[in-house]
């Protein structure tokens, strides 16, 4: 059985949102290992209306903490589909999902994955919750209840994922 084609979706951390200096270093590691895609929240309020419905708004031109080799520019919850399709072209099978807001944003991509006929993973011990619950414990509970993937400790990864080329 060939060993499963595996890439890292890192949501949403930046500067604005506070991620926790030891969260940023983990993903930063775990970076190096697989093919890493980020995304970045932006404002445009043209695109998603966070001033009108929220009263706050995105940085306009901020970019990701960790080196990625992908940036996906992000206007509301959802990733964009070129998303998808460039995990398409690489032939993903599972995504391995941390970052910021493991209920909203991190979840959004999720279904947005799933819905793609993708597996996506919840690496909890590097993702953050919003100011709702910062522990990640609500996030990690509707990815188990929805995807049933969701892996709370480093020691998931082993044996180390193979990196793609």
């Amino acid at each position: 059985m060939a060993p499963e084609r595996q890439a890292l979706l890192v949501v949403d951390v930046q500067e604005s949102f506070c991620v926790p200096a030891a969260i940023v270093a983990g993903i930063a590691v775990l970076s190096r290992t697989l093919h890493t895609v980020a995304t970045v929240e932006r404002h445009d309020e043209a695109v998603t209306p966070f001033a009108r419905q929220l009263g706050w708004t995105p940085p306009p031109n901020e970019a990701p903490l960790i080196p990625a080799d992908r940036v996906f520019v992000k206007h509301g919850y959802l990733p964009p589909p070129a998303l998808i399709e460039h995990f398409r072209t690489l032939a993903i099978e599972r995504v391995l999902v941390c970052g910021v807001q493991a209920e909203t944003c991190c979840l959004a991509a999720g279904f947005m994955l799933f819905d793609a006929g993708l597996q996506p993973t919840l690496l909890r011990w590097l993702s953050v919750g919003s100011s709702l619950d910062r522990s990640a414990a609500l996030g990690a509970a509707l990815w188990r209840h929805h995807f049933g993937s969701v892996w709370d400790l480093p020691e998931a990864l082993k044996p180390a994922p193979e990196p793609l080329p």
